[in-house]
């Protein structure tokens, strides 16, 4: 039985960094994957969807060249070569990992991995031991009982990056970070789209200005939007499907090539061997302490599988922080009050810490403020003026309680409130704090100055 310091269950972006850092503090390491190095994120999530989405935005500034004073005659595109440049960008990632693994000298068992009591695993037949087994075997789309997943007519997210003919109608269902970013992606490339979500508004744990915006833009680029709907059965028996959606008027039938269902994610936790060795769970998540230790010693679980926010980001953070744990180093439990949002359709959207109705609901007096990218230099220049950057700061201290960002590249922005609440950073020193001009950073910079009525440009 070949015996190990830390075996890592799952190479996801929480079990290979996982992995990484373990190797880095010294411990002998080796990872268990059951089928892609890089796990969802990397073949299935985070990388190939952002590489539809540059696809859709090139088409789109093709599609709209003659507001730049370019001409481009007969912009078309190509749906396969689209797809196939994805699943190219996705395979050179999980070959990246692969050369880290090897880099680390981090054994790779290739196989479906379960756990045993006495800090074992089996992974297909063979048994390997650890002082430490971390579990991170991620998640998968979720399905509901009204809209079961066949493959072709209904898909998840997995099919809907490799589909074999573009639909010319999709529904989705469910409109968070998955289904708006599909959303916008079939749209741009000339699908019907039409959006169905269950509650009042979509993206659903945005700021409500952020909903109220990308609706906006949503609806002029086209997309058809459905709010407080549910769809409660669809007919896969004709050509296409029928999904019947309960609204407040009533029931109505769509009709579509393809649903797509983009309800929220399942760990993956069965089959693994929890309840041999014991590991407490609770509603599909493996409970765990501050430093992602289970309830059995030497056993740990990070990422999906765990009760904090399902982020590739956090699932590596989580991993970290473990592994170091572990080693003996001083750690500070994970702050996941301040943990940033990323939705990557167009306009993009971020955000990090409470909403304007959470700190209404909590009796906040607080300061806030918003600066319009329509009156951002950079933004006009871009063309890229839909959106705005909005804070929310504590009154009588200046803290730093929320920011919410909607607009072009947004995503590479939000770091600097994750960065500035990390410090403990006031209103006043992000004031003072010289942003470049012309950029769309400057942004934050103006919202402050709004909040505390000294903005120049509004």
């Amino acid at each position: 039985m070949s015996k190990y310091d830390i075996i890592v269950l799952g190479s996801g972006p929480g079990g290979y960094v996982t992995a990484i850092r373990a190797s880095q503090l010294g411990f002998k390491t080796a990872v268990v994957e059951k089928e892609s190095l890089g796990g969802v994120c990397l073949n299935w999530g985070c990388i190939p969807t952002k590489a539809l989405l540059k696809s859709a935005q090139v088409f789109e500034y093709l599609k709209h060249a003659e507001d730049y004073g370019l001409k481009v005659k007969d912009a078309q595109h190509d749906f396969d070569a689209v797809v196939k440049r994805s699943r190219g960008v996705a395979d050179g990632m999980s070959n990246g990992v692969k050369f880290l693994m090897k880099k680390n000298k981090i054994d790779v068992i290739e196989g479906f991995g379960k756990l045993k009591s006495g800090k074992k695993i089996d992974v297909d037949g063979t048994e390997y031991s650890a002082d430490h087994i971390i579990v991170a075997t991620g998640a998968r789309s979720r399905e509901l009982p009204s809209l079961p997943q066949d493959g072709k007519k209904v898909i998840g997210y997995r099919q809907a990056m490799t589909l074999a003919t573009q639909p010319k109608k999709m529904i989705v269902v469910g409109s968070g970070a998955i289904g708006v970013e599909f959303a916008y992606f079939y749209n741009s490339m000339g699908t019907e789209v039409t959006i169905v979500e269950y509650m009042p508004k979509i993206v659903p744990v945005e700021d409500d200005d952020v909903s109220k915006q990308l609706e906006r833009s949503f609806k002029k680029s086209g997309i058809k939007i459905m709010t407080s709907a549910e769809v409660t059965s669809v007919d896969t028996s004709g050509k296409g499907v029928k999904a019947t959606v309960k609204t407040k008027k009533g029931e109505e039938v769509l009709e579509a090539d393809i649903v797509l269902s983009a309800v929220g994610i399942k760990s993956n936790i069965e089959n693994i061997g929890l309840e041999d060795v014991g590991i407490a769970v609770d509603r599909d998540k493996i409970l765990v302490n501050d430093y992602y230790q289970t309830n059995i010693p030497g056993y740990y679980a990070i990422g999906d599988v765990t009760p904090g926010q399902a982020l590739a980001h956090v699932a590596s953070a989580e991993g970290i922080l473990c592994v170091e744990k572990i080693a003996g180093q001083h750690v500070e439990a994970l702050d996941y009050g301040n943990i940033p949002g990323c939705t990557y359709c167009s306009p993009e959207i971020a955000s990090v810490g409470i909403t304007e109705a959470q700190a209404k609901e909590q009796n906040l007096d607080v300061k806030i403020g918003k600066f319009p990218f329509s009156a951002s230099g950079k933004a006009s220049a871009g063309g890229t003026k839909d959106g705005f950057v909005k804070v929310i700061f504590d009154a009588k201290y200046g803290e730093w309680l929320g920011c919410h960002m909607i607009g072009a590249g947004v995503t590479d922005m939000i770091a600097e409130a994750v960065l500035g609440r990390k410090l403990e950073t006031t209103g006043h020193e992000v004031l003072k704090a010289v942003h470049p001009h012309p950029t769309m950073s400057e942004a934050v910079m103006e919202a402050v100055a709004d909040a505390y009525d000294e903005v120049i440009h509004l």
